[in-house]
Order: structure tokens, then sequence, then C-alpha cells
């Protein structure tokens, strides 16, 4: 993975830190989901929340900086689609990826416009945190057998 985004507050350009906890069923520490307080805290699916992840290759082609997307883990070399319905490991944390990660009008408000159409159906993947631990920049994605 190529970088990690926290942020403690909405509408406010995450930072990149070079570790994180991620802790099953709340996300990130140091993140406003973590404790409740982004802006889709409340959204009434709650799988899927615990944290986003998005290809810096689709962020190059759009023209959007990390931080930009809003997304926890930036990856390359890794088509995310891929791990919908999949076990995958990041670092040593265990996830499940539980669906995509669909851009909306707020990103699209808080960036440029043309946002929302340029990264439809490419947003990135939303997972849930099946195993806590540490992930650092640098931790490989990797897809874990069914088995």
């Amino acid at each position: 993975m190529e970088a990690i985004y926290i942020s403690a507050t909405a509408q406010k350009l995450p930072r990149a830190v070079a570790q994180v906890r991620a802790v099953h069923g709340k996300g990130l520490e140091g993140d406003r989901y973590f404790i409740g307080l982004g802006t889709w805290s409340d959204y009434p699916v709650e799988a899927g929340r615990d944290l986003t992840l998005v290809e810096a290759e689709v962020l190059e082609e759009v023209g959007l900086a990390p931080a930009e997307a809003r997304r926890n883990v930036v990856t390359r070399g890794v088509a995310l689609e891929g791990l919908i319905g999949q076990r995958f490991r990041v670092g040593e944390v265990e996830c499940y990826g539980d669906r995509i990660c669909e851009p909306c009008a707020h990103l699209e408000g808080l960036t440029r416009p043309g946002v929302l159409k340029a990264l439809l159906h490419r947003g990135g993947l939303r997972a849930d945190i099946t195993h806590s631990g540490e992930i650092a920049v640098g931790d490989a994605v990797v897809p874990l057998s069914a088995g």
C-alpha cells in the first residue's frame, strides 16, 4: 500500500500517517469514523464502514490527489473490485471486501465538478475489519484463500 489517511473532522483533508491501528467494527484509530463522527456514520447499512481503499492508478487517471479521495488506504497494483465478497489481509489486519465505495455528490462538492462521473464504479472498496491489528505504509494487500 502506498498511503494511509485519517481525518479527525469532516470536510477537512485527511492527513497521511505511516502506520495506524485498525480495529474490528470501528475502523482506524484517530479517524472521525472510528468515533462515529463521519459524514456517513449514520448510514443505515452497517457493513463496509471500517475501512475504505482506492487504487492509486485510478486517482492518477482522474487527476485527484490521494488525500482528496478521502479514502483510508491507497493501493497500487491491486484490482480492488476483485476483493468484493473476499477475505484479504492488509499488513497484519484481516478484512472482508463488502462493496464498491461509490463516489458521492459530497465528494464532488469538496473537490471539483466531474469527479463524481470520473470515479463512478471506480471509487474504491468498502471493507470490514474482521481481525484488528496494525497497518503500515508498504504493507501488501493480499487476498486470502476461501478455505
